[in-house]
């Protein structure tokens, strides 16, 4: 335990610790509950203070900047309305397993429960989607909660965790004492996992025929990617990966087989149910992924590791169950097995068969744009070497199809959860941590309404977000379903004729904007906001209106039952 010897306020203390986790921004918004706060952040000059225009922004933008650093992101809100604000923000990073410490302002300890104005039981509501949550109710349990807030926020599984700050709480004093070092009860991730069960692991892979990778963000939190590399070239064994764990292996690698699932590639869907062997790292065999549960695999001895053991034989039974974090697991792994793995070459040849049997194509023409193309254009532009943001729905899917990420931490969307309105807040917490690479968004019109206040928060802070608009005049996604399954009833879908013009809006929030109709017009855009980083830009694609996503799996069917084309052909616009 380190003390300075010094009496410190509440706001003085907190500021202090955040230095000494180091902490470069916090993403906040004040308010009456935090005066005290503020007032001390007037003279702080090495934590810089990004002043968000709604709560659930400074949410997305704290995960933003945590999914591309790997570092905790820091949320600071007032009492009330502004902590529930937060929210839906928490419980993206909860369901996504992003660190997050968001501090939120709370009414004197002794209003508690009254109803007082602006009080909110945030500690409550929080409580299922943190990883914990804390209500400090002592000056002298400042420090050490914080110390343990951004422990649990970034050890073992990371998420969100939550610290409530009452008023007099952070106007009284004491003596500062940190903790160096820190113990939770009842809180210890296994890390290195058990080393028999890997030893069984390497040895069902080394006698494998067909075996398959399929990977997700674990593998990229834990910063495995150079191990799974090692250990799927050296072995000759294919990678298929979740949406989250995209980048993770090389997306332009001839071992990658993309995404797999509700519209992941036909080749690696096949390959999930085709394969021997599935070796699940860092993935959590989710819905999306698994399609009906007893139709998942069924020809595979399935192994799975993953550093939270909640998730082994949570939604699929496993045969091989390996608790610890992902990089240990890959590396262990590779020691046990011989550089180069026996021929594997007949079952590479059917994956490229299935390949070949079905493509990840779309076709063109000079006066109609489509969605596909701008993001296969600026993957091809920028050698997916960028910092890919997405919002939700048709784009996002195609994202993950078509644009090919070549590094960790190039793709940072909601996936759990599903946010619309997540897109823009959080590409620009990815560019106040991104310097070197571009940060791209790709958001549709839906989406884009939901947060455009933040338009504000790029210029003011000069972030040079590529902010480019796939605009189809449609929930399109949803449109998809509908048109599909429901009958062709596009109920409040349909956005063509109260889209205001999103050229007019951006240059009125002080932002550079252009706007593309054809593919000649994307290209030259793309090239010229790729080139421009004074601040934000935002493209308008203006894109075809009924564009559908294929491949996809419907709802409860297996995923060898997937949808290749539109079943009407003539809806097509």
């Amino acid at each position: 335990m380190q003390t300075t010897g010094k009496k410190m306020n509440g706001s003085e203390i907190f500021f202090e610790c955040l230095r000494r986790e180091h902490v470069d921004y916090i993403f906040g918004y004040p308010g009456g509950a935090l005066l005290k706060v503020y007032e001390t952040l007037h003279d702080v000059k090495d934590i810089k203070h990004i002043l968000v225009r709604h709560e659930q922004g400074a949410a997305h933008m704290a995960e933003g900047y945590a999914r591309a650093t790997g570092k905790p992101g820091v949320v600071l809100v007032t009492s009330g309305p502004g902590a529930t604000n937060t929210v839906t923000g928490i419980s993206n990073a909860h369901m996504d397993s992003s660190p997050i410490v968001v501090f939120t302002g709370q009414v004197p300890s002794s209003l508690i429960g009254n109803d007082a104005f602006q009080e909110a039981d945030i500690v409550g509501i929080t409580r299922p989607i943190t990883k914990h949550n804390f209500l400090v109710k002592d000056i002298k349990e400042l420090a050490i909660t914080i110390r343990k807030a951004f422990f649990l926020a970034t050890q073992g599984r990371p998420g969100p965790v939550l610290v409530d700050l009452p008023k007099d709480v952070m106007n009284s004093e004491c003596i500062f004492h940190w903790p160096e070092n820190i113990e939770i009860r009842g809180f210890k991730p296994t890390v290195k996992g058990h080393e028999n069960q890997i030893k069984k692991a390497a040895k069902m892979i080394a006698k494998a025929k067909r075996p398959l990778l399929y990977v997700g963000g674990g593998v990229i939190a834990s910063g495995a990617s150079d191990a799974l590399r090692k250990l799927a070239i050296e072995q000759s064994i294919p990678v298929t990966m979740t949406l989250q764990g995209l980048g993770a292996f090389p997306g332009n690698h001839p071992l990658s087989m993309g995404m797999l699932g509700m519209h992941g590639t036909f080749w690696a869907n096949q390959a999930v149910n085709q394969c021997d062997l599935l070796i699940s790292v860092g993935a959590r065999f989710d819905d999306r992924v698994t399609g009906k549960i007893d139709t998942f695999a069924t020809h595979a001895y399935k192994i799975h590791n993953d550093i939270d053991p909640t998730n082994i034989d949570k939604n699929i039974k496993v045969d091989l169950p390996v608790v610890g974090d992902s990089r240990h697991f890959l590396e262990e792994v590779a020691r046990e097995l011989p550089e180069k793995s026996e021929n594997r070459q007949p079952w590479l040849d059917e994956i490229e068969k299935w390949r070949k049997e079905c493509p990840l194509i779309f076709t063109t023409d000079e006066t109609s744009l489509k969605t596909e193309f701008v993001i296969d254009e600026t993957s091809r532009q920028t050698g997916g070497d960028a910092v890919v943001v997405t919002d939700v729905g048709q784009h996002q899917m195609w994202t993950a199809q078509y644009f090919k990420f070549t590094n960790p931490r190039s793709i940072i969307t909601s996936g759990g959860l599903g946010t619309m309105g997540y897109g823009l807040p959080a590409a620009l917490g990815a560019a106040f941590g991104i310097h070197d690479r571009p940060v791209i968004l790709f958001c549709g019109d839906g989406g884009f309404m939901m947060n455009i206040q933040e338009l504000v928060t790029a210029v003011y802070y000069k972030r040079p977000v590529k902010i480019f608009l796939l605009n189809n005049s449609f929930l399109g996604m949803v449109r998809q379903w509908q048109e599909l399954f429901h009958e062709e009833k596009y109920t409040f879908t349909d956005l063509e004729h109260s889209n205001p013009d999103f050229v007019r809006v951006a240059e009125a929030f002080g932002v550079k904007a252009i706007k593309a109709t054809n593919p000649a017009e994307a290209k030259a855009a793309i090239a010229e906001a790729l080139a421009y980083n004074e601040g934000p830009v935002l493209v308008e694609f203006k894109v075809i209106k009924k564009d559908m996503v294929f491949p996809m799996v419907p709802a409860g069917a297996s995923i060898s039952e997937m949808l290749l084309e539109r079943l009407n052909p003539k809806t097509m616009v």
